[in-house]
């Protein structure tokens, strides 16, 4: 009977502080969902970072996010809703004709945010390459921007929330 209450009284204490700690770190969380255009694709993007330097309006801020775009894949065919493969119409998965793509994204944005608006510069590495932007962004209300990013082959503009 003590080991179920000295384990339920840990339980609660482990719960207890991770509560506690739970709005500090959320407060650091940037989420993002932009439309995009990247490398002649349209589509959409979302994103999510933690800054992890914050001093005044300055912030680095690493993040991670997936680009959803329509794609045409080339040397594969649909025929009567099965998938062929072109060179030797052999059978293959149907995830090769349905015309979407999906990348896989890391970047890092260093910006400086004022009571209006908030300017910076990101890196973007997609699809083997390293890719500069510029970035601004302004409030839409607490906690909620309007965000727009340009660079080379790049251009996005969403909504950027912070928790």
């Amino acid at each position: 009977m003590k080991t179920r209450l000295a384990s339920a009284a840990i339980a609660a204490a482990g719960l207890s502080i991770f509560a506690l700690a739970t709005p500090a770190l959320a407060a650091n969380v940037v989420a993002e969902a932009d439309v995009a255009r990247a490398e002649g694709d349209w589509g959409g993007e979302l994103a999510v970072g933690v800054p992890v330097i914050e001093d005044g309006g300055f912030s680095i801020t690493p993040g991670v996010g997936a680009f959803f775009h329509k794609r045409d894949h080339d040397g594969f065919y649909k025929d009567s809703s099965d998938c062929f493969r072109s060179s030797n119409d052999e059978q293959v998965s149907d995830g090769k004709c349905d015309n979407s793509g999906t990348k896989v994204f890391a970047k890092v944005e260093a910006t400086y945010r004022l009571p209006l608006f908030a300017v910076g510069l990101g890196a973007r590495f997609i699809g083997g390459d390293l890719r500069a932007y510029g970035t601004a962004a302004m409030p839409l209300m607490p906690f909620l921007d309007g965000k727009v990013n340009v660079g080379d082959h790049y251009l996005a503009a969403g909504v950027q929330a912070r928790f």
